[in-house]
């Protein structure tokens, strides 16, 4: 083979894996030129030349630190054995400032937890937002179809919703070329307008951001604010990680996205120099009137494969959030079979496009939903950056200087953005906010609900040794097959095993106590999987490990790892699982009220034997009624 051929076959993957992150990474931030640049100015601040220079500089700067600085060079480090997210980047936080023993767990998972929670407002809002402002091309390009641009956005949205079920699979390949063309037309457009208005280059600048900034007093925030609007989807660059890996998000970034993006937000600037009233709506304005419709076909599929790919990292978040337990179980179906990371969360899809299509009818456009927009993803920035401040220091052991000199520039950034964004919540910044408050009361109320209820059974379940000391020969009556308990409390009697023998009066021949162990990395390898103790009168103590972005299989691996120590027959295997019934106690969290909403998550989550695979006519299942 020729040595000229070998770096072409090494970068190929690479160059492909960067094709499809344009599908899925670069969704969001890459239809915000359809509405950052107008709603920058629609507060009152005049499209002169003076505004535009500093508004395109502000943009050009922003996505300069925010996503190539501190996204692409600084938080993309941080990955959690190869994975991104807000999550992934609390757990390896966490386990850090744990080895460190510095006494500050709780409050980076507290961090962590909030950020989590400000990103589902973001993903109800991204895809309302989205569409609508794809959709509201048709003012300028058919103002006789004005009144189509509510119902068509509604169709749009049901549609891509009820599609869920299928998967993204088979329409994933044409992602990445769709939105090659999205970036070609973007970056085309704004180049077109740049050459006949070249002055605008000048807005490189930073002088000119300098200025708008300090020269506008708090209506600075408020501009801010607006400009936040510019980068909205940067945390996806790290949520994807996982899936595309380090370098070709890089290459897509910087080999394309970006230099699109600029080119167009330049583009929009140079078309507000020629021509102020353009203002109205300078992304569509860039469009020659003849490729109008086209471009709005254009923008509603790109805002569709971003509404998408904001879906689907919804799913990613829940699930990890369930593994971590500060979610109950919910349905989870694989629709790949190659593609690990493709799920579909019926119950969660639907919640989703309750509100997103509560949100269209009652906000009715992009314009008014702007306001809502960006709190989320202004908080959900701050709280990654104060983890990767953590990071730093626990596991990088950067120096204190270092740290304070790099992560502090980009948390005084990140804090001033954040700041601007909070002055949105009169306008509709409540609705994230919100949201988020209410997903980080169902974070705390379930795992504390939990360490509840887990206090609750170490108390009344004996130890398995005491147990294994009353077993003899002749008691209790032994009978054929295997027995596997499943229980979250290891060294204890299941639940489950103790209301066999009390109602049944009997005792398998072969007992697995099997223990679920979700650990602080995505994955866990192999050789790692299972660990299985003796315990002695045909009985073990197994447990299985798994990484919060996998999904337990239990009867798949306990086939296939826990041969070797003990040899499993599953056609004469039974798996008893603890139904537990919860019932107001005098353990009941505080306020009452939370302690009814954790009987209501508990009483209604999806039962353990359909979340580990195990199935059905596998099981025994044994009603337990826990006070909690």
């Amino acid at each position: 083979m020729s040595p000229d051929i070998i770096p072409t076959e090494k970068k190929s993957p690479q160059a492909m894996l960067a094709l499809a992150a344009l599908g899925i990474v670069f969704g969001d931030i890459g239809t915000s030129p359809l509405y950052a640049m107008q709603e920058c100015f629609a507060h009152g601040l005049p499209p002169d030349p003076v505004n535009v220079f500093g508004i395109t500089s502000l943009i050009f700067w922003s996505l300069t630190i925010v996503v190539s600085l501190k996204y692409v060079l600084i938080v993309m480090r941080a990955d959690n054995r190869g994975e991104g997210g807000i999550l992934a980047l609390m757990a390896l936080a966490t386990s850090g400032a744990r080895r460190k023993r510095n006494g500050r767990v709780s409050l980076i998972a507290l961090i962590g937890l909030c950020g989590a929670s400000l990103f589902f407002g973001d993903s109800i809002i991204t895809p309302a937002i989205s569409v609508l402002s794809a959709v509201e091309g048709l003012n300028v390009a058919a103002p006789h179809m004005q009144e189509l641009v509510l119902p068509l956005t509604v169709l749009i949205l049901l549609m891509l919703f009820l599609f869920q079920s299928k998967g993204t699979q088979m329409v994933g390949n044409y992602f990445g070329p769709i939105m090659v063309v999205w970036f070609v037309v973007l970056g085309a457009l704004g180049l077109r307008s740049i050459v006949a208005n070249p002055a605008i280059l000048a807005a490189v600048n930073p002088a000119y951001a300098l200025d708008i900034v300090f020269h506008h007093g708090w209506m600075s925030f408020v501009i801010l604010g607006a400009v936040l609007l510019a980068f909205t989807g940067a945390e996806a660059l790290y949520a994807d990680m996982g899936h595309f890996g380090l370098k070709p998000i890089r290459m897509a970034w910087v080999g394309v996205v970006m230099p699109a993006l600029l080119l167009n937000y330049f583009g929009q600037g140079a078309l507000l120099l020629a021509n102020p009233e353009a203002i109205s709506n300078p992304f569509y304005l860039l469009v020659p009137k003849e490729l109008m419709l086209w471009m709005v076909g254009l923008a509603a599929m790109a805002t569709v494969i971003a509404s998408q790919a904001v879906i689907s990292g919804t799913f990613s978040v829940v699930q990890q959030a369930m593994h971590l337990d500060f979610l109950p179980r919910f349905t989870v179906r694989h629709t790949s079979a190659q593609e690990f990371g493709q799920i579909y969360m019926p119950q969660i899809n639907w919640l989703l496009c309750c509100g997103v299509l509560l949100l269209v009818v009652l906000f009715r456009s992009s314009g008014a939903l702007a306001n809502a927009y960006g709190f989320a993803v202004a908080g959900t920035m701050f709280s990654t950056a104060l983890l990767v401040y953590s990071v730093a220091r626990n596991i990088w052991r950067w120096p204190w200087l270092l740290s304070v000199a790099v992560l502090g520039f980009i948390l005084a950034v990140d804090l001033m953005f954040f700041i601007s964004a909070t002055l949105k919540i009169p306008d509709g910044g409540w609705l994230p906010l919100g949201i988020g408050a209410a997903m980080l009361t169902i974070f705390i109320t379930w795992r504390q609900g939990r360490d509840v209820v887990r206090a609750h059974r170490r108390i009344r379940s004996r130890r398995l040794e005491a147990f294994l000391e009353t077993v003899t020969p002749d008691r209790p009556l032994r009978v054929l097959g295997t027995a596997v308990y499943l229980f979250s409390l290891r060294s204890l009697m299941p639940s489950a095993l103790t209301s066999n023998l009390h109602h049944n009066k009997v005792l398998h021949d072969r007992v697995i106590i099997l223990t679920i162990v979700t650990e602080e990395e995505p994955r866990v390898p192999d050789e790692n999987r299972i660990t299985v103790q003796a315990m002695g009168k045909g009985m073990w103590q197994v447990e299985l490990h798994y990484g919060f972005m996998e999904r337990p299989d239990v009867v798949k691996d306990l086939e296939t790892y826990l041969m070797a120590d003990c040899p499993l027959n599953l056609n004469e295997t039974s798996f008893f699982i603890g139904h537990d019934v919860f019932v107001e106690g005098t353990h009941s969290l505080r306020p009452q009220w939370r302690g009814k909403l954790f009987l209501w998550m508990s009483n209604h989550a999806v039962d353990a034997y359909e979340y580990f695979r195990i199935p059905p006519d596998m099981v025994v299942e044994l009603r337990v009624q826990v006070e909690v």
